[in-house]
């Protein structure tokens, strides 16, 4: 049997597209499948494909591809299927009305699957007899725009099969559209185990995930964070994500002074290292239609705390055993549930424990098996009606007609060999790393792209010609990994960006090695390997580069600052460290560095707390009156003749703080009596400065 998934964007970050492709992998186990996506906005899926599932893009929307289609003249004009009202209305043009119909016209699919408004009233209205068409929701019945709402419902009536994501769902669908014959039933999306390492709930962090929208509460969330920081200070939190309430939250976080404590972190496309890192989960939302995220934090066994919304949670989570539900909209209930966990360890692990039994059930080969389930009872229904059809026309005929029908697919075509041109591909070497206690780097590389009988692990600085050679570890079996083990004690990496390549001894052959997972867990609990005065401070962070590649970014100074917590008052910017590699006396000072010469350098004194920790308060600053942007950089001096140490925030596992690390203006005064505003920003290095605009 063939079964193609109609997809918006495969090639982007959601929801809708991780189930979808985690249904398409599973039921690619015993059919063939397809993805067709309208649009494509990148090389590669953002998110993992199986490699049993070829993904089919209609619409090229890169500019810079050979393919691009920007300059077709029906881009220009709107679609004449889609519902105006529909959100992303404005990305259906003529064109991919024009090869929508195309699709459905020639597909020798057994059943085609639409999974939203846009795609279901296309294949309502121009799909065929031929296949069982199929729409899923996504959302739920009250969550889409009027004019969305009207045209899906005229268009359900003409499919074989309508699936929300939740029971509730179905019901409300059944209840407001009575007397349709088509089958409206409910069935979930489907999660996979995830191959990382699940989490101890040892970390001090809560993380939430999904799209910035008003719909998720994030500001509700943040609103309740701020009473857990006034109780669990240590605790921080993480949303990441990308969408419009961005500014908003953004701006949620400085008004409630949180910087150092709420961090937006973007997007990220393997989630499952992420939610390993975390403690505990948080759901806010007004309104789920399943809830995707809350099992992938069960799945890493994490335990969430959610809003008792509709429609998903409460069909996942069984309150008090493998998650807690708080009531929706109220963000002192939604804190008193998370400091229930964030107190408890014993809890956590407990609750952590079920959240992972819970997730099994959502498996994407259960949910698979409804489908086949559904898809078996439609064609047997099809088939009756055909049959009883056939038999009215023999008899008002009075002479038997032949019947014919297409031959069916039961199983997926073999796989073929990978080639180019007639010639076997080359094998792209693949590997993941998990990090320790020790700030320790553990690379495996997959057997399956690599090749010859001594391999090596070769690290080549970004920005020099610095190569290093760690010998890669024999597997005992052609299965198992090959691995190499990177310690500080063992190997001083200059500072930057390194990149890895695996090198084959035979004959030099060398290939970059493409990243599986990076999970980095184990740095959010080491500390730096040497920071006694007189030993250099190295601290190493794994990474996946933006196109794919497995990458390393090394730190490696004499001494360093560790700007452990920056905070923003009226007048004032108060820093808190810990210094690494030299001697704190009584004299220390922070020093400001203007980038436009010395004569715009300021001094203020850097108070020791502890044997290695320190603060300082900047409350004025020197007026340069060459440039429109005065920058500072940050420097401790230790003791009153000794040398500047760089300020900055390297430990932990934030690749690039300039992009998390946010904090606001404040107005501090001037040397020449005036105010100006000012706050503190990370640089590319992860160095601390100071910015006066």
């Amino acid at each position: 049997m063939k079964i193609t998934f109609l997809l918006h964007n495969a090639y982007a970050i959601g929801g809708t597209v991780r189930s979808t492709l985690n249904l398409a992998g599973a039921l690619a186990a015993r059919h063939e499948v397809e993805i067709v996506s309208v649009f494509r906005t990148a090389e590669k899926p953002l998110l993992g494909v199986s490699g049993r599932v070829p993904l089919v893009p209609l619409v090229d929307e890169r500019p810079d591809a050979p393919t691009f289609d920007g300059g077709h003249p029906l881009m220009a004009r709107p679609s004449d299927v889609v519902p105006p009202t529909e959100v992303l209305a404005r990305r259906y043009t003529a064109l991919a009305d024009e090869r929508l119909l195309r699709f459905l016209g020639e597909t020798d699919a057994d059943v085609v699957v639409a999974t939203r408004p846009a795609l279901v009233v296309f294949l309502a209205e121009h799909g065929s007899r031929r296949y069982l068409r199929i729409g899923q929701e996504h959302l739920s019945y009250d969550n889409h725009v009027p004019g969305v709402r009207e045209a899906q419902n005229a268009a359900i009536g003409r499919l074989d099969a309508f699936v929300t994501v939740s029971a509730q769902d179905a019901a409300d669908h059944r209840e407001r559209l009575p007397g349709l014959k088509t089958r409206i039933t409910g069935i979930a999306n489907a999660a996979p185990r995830p191959k990382a390492e699940p989490s101890d709930v040892q970390a001090p962090l809560v993380v939430a995930a999904g799209r910035l929208m008003p719909v998720k509460r994030y500001d509700l969330l943040i609103e309740a964070f701020s009473r857990v920081v006034a109780v669990r200070p240590e605790w921080r939190l993480r949303i990441y994500g990308q969408g419009p309430e961005r500014a908003r939250l953004r701006a949620a976080v400085d008004g409630l002074r949180l910087n150092d404590h709420v961090f937006l972190m973007g997007p990220h496309s393997t989630m499952e290292t992420e939610w390993a890192k975390a403690s505990v989960a948080a759901v806010s939302s007004e309104w789920e239609s399943f809830g995707m995220t809350i099992l992938e934090a069960m799945h890493a066994g994490v335990p969430v705390v959610a809003t008792d919304c509709p429609h998903g949670p409460g069909e996942i989570i069984t309150d008090g055993s493998d998650g807690l539900l708080v009531p929706p909209g109220d963000p002192d209930a939604f804190a008193a549930g998370l400091l229930k966990l964030i107190e408890d360890v014993d809890q956590r692990r407990t609750m952590g424990r079920s959240a992972r039994t819970t997730a099994q059930r959502f498996a994407p080969r259960w949910i698979a098996d409804e489908y086949e389930q559904l898809i078996g009872e439609l064609r047997e229904a099809r088939t009756s009606t055909t049959a009883r059809v056939t038999r009215r026309v023999r008899r008002a005929l009075g002479t038997l007609l032949p019947l014919s029908s297409r031959p069916r697919r039961t199983e997926a075509p073999p796989a073929t060999s990978p080639v180019a041109d007639g010639r076997p591909r080359a094998l792209r070497p693949k590997g993941g790393c998990t990090t320790d206690s020790t700030g320790g780097v553990r690379i495996a590389v997959n057997p399956s792209g690599v090749s010859g009988e001594s391999l090596a692990l070769v690290l080549r600085h970004r920005h020099g010609d610095d190569e290093v050679r760690v010998p890669l570890e024999r597997p005992l079996d052609t299965k198992s990994a090959w691995t190499a083990h990177l310690a500080h004690r063992r190997l001083a990496l200059a500072e930057g960006r390194w990149d890895l390549h695996v090198e084959r001894a035979e004959d030099g052959a060398r290939r970059r090695l493409k990243a599986g997972l990076v999970e980095q867990r184990g740095l959010l609990s080491a500390t730096p390997a040497a920071s006694a005065p007189g030993k250099p401070f190295a601290w190493w962070i794994p990474y996946a580069t933006k196109d794919g590649y497995l990458a390393l970014r090394t730190f490696r100074r004499s001494g360093h600052a560790e700007a452990t917590a920056l905070r923003t008052y009226d007048g004032t910017l108060a820093l808190e460290g810990t210094l690494y590699g030299a001697v704190l006396d009584k004299d220390a000072a922070l020093l400001g560095v203007s980038r436009d010469g010395r004569a715009h350098d300021f001094e203020t004194p850097a108070t020791p707390t502890g044997e290695r920790t320190f603060q300082s308060r900047v409350t004025s600053l020197p007026r340069p009156t060459d440039t429109d942007k005065p920058l500072w950089d940050l420097f401790l001096r230790p003791a009153e003749a000794a040398e500047p140490i760089r300020v900055g925030r390297i430990i932990g596992d934030i690749v690039d703080r300039k992009t998390t690390d946010k904090y606001p203006n404040t107005a501090l005064n001037t040397t020449t009596g005036d105010s100006t505003e000012a706050r503190f920003f990370f640089t590319i290095t992860n160095d601390l400065a100071i910015s006066a605009p």
